[in-house]
């Protein structure tokens, strides 16, 4: 029997192929979670950054943002997940994926706070100025006519984003949660044929990338001919 078919037979047993399943769910949960509620809190963190400064409270909230960023970008995400699940979430009643998505999303609201705070900026400073001049506040101007713009130009990054996020959720497994990779690792184990299953699993990583970058795309284009109209 070639190593395929001891894999092949493995995979397709009904224990293993609803762990696969269950995997896939879970990375996938993890991953569009974690760009919503990063997407979420960046935009709120990089609206704070650019805030004028006024008084040592805008000044105060500011340094707290920047000292967040800082963290998150300059740890590695092992080293949060571990610790946050450890010891911030130890003891919480919560269910595994909820949790993993909460910390992937803390993670990515730090890389989204910088690439939405680069969009704003690369926003024509006129919008602003002509949201004011039409009477609405600086927060309003923000969000209902500086931002979606902003939005539009960081597409290809957001997407990025998105795809760092999915090749990360292989590290969850660490902390026992049911992913892609804890799926394959169990796969390998039981058949002790490495070679096969981890390509399998790299090739399933590569079809959702590909997917993921499809789309990305597609949005892109989509935008470039509502901008032409």
């Amino acid at each position: 029997m070639s190593n395929f078919e001891i894999f092949w037979n493995r995979f397709i047993t009904p224990g293993t192929l609803k762990s696969v399943l269950t995997g896939l769910q879970n990375t996938v949960i993890i991953a569009v979670f974690g760009l919503v509620l990063g997407f979420i809190v960046g935009c709120l963190l990089a609206s704070v950054k650019l805030i004028p400064t006024k008084n040592i409270f805008v000044t105060v909230l500011k340094r707290i943002v920047d000292v967040y960023v800082a963290i998150f970008r300059g740890t590695p995400m092992m080293v949060q997940l571990l610790l946050l699940h450890f010891a911030v979430f130890a003891g919480v009643k919560i269910e595994p994926v909820v949790e993993v998505s909460l910390i992937f999303g803390l993670n990515s609201s730090a890389y989204m706070t910088e690439i939405l705070r680069g969009g704003i900026d690369s926003v024509d400073k006129g919008q602003m100025e002509a949201g004011r001049t039409l009477g609405l506040s600086f927060t309003v101007t923000l969000v209902r006519v500086v931002i979606p713009q902003a939005v539009k130009n960081v597409i290809p990054t957001l997407g990025n984003e998105f795809i760092s996020l999915l090749k990360e959720t292989s590290i969850v497994s660490v902390i026992g949660l049911a992913d892609l990779t804890r799926s394959f690792k169990a796969i390998a184990d039981s058949t002790f044929e490495y070679f096969i299953p981890y390509i399998a699993l790299a090739l399933i990583y590569f079809v959702i990338v590909v997917i993921i970058t499809v789309i990305i795309r597609l949005l892109e284009r989509r935008f470039k001919k509502s901008e032409k109209r």
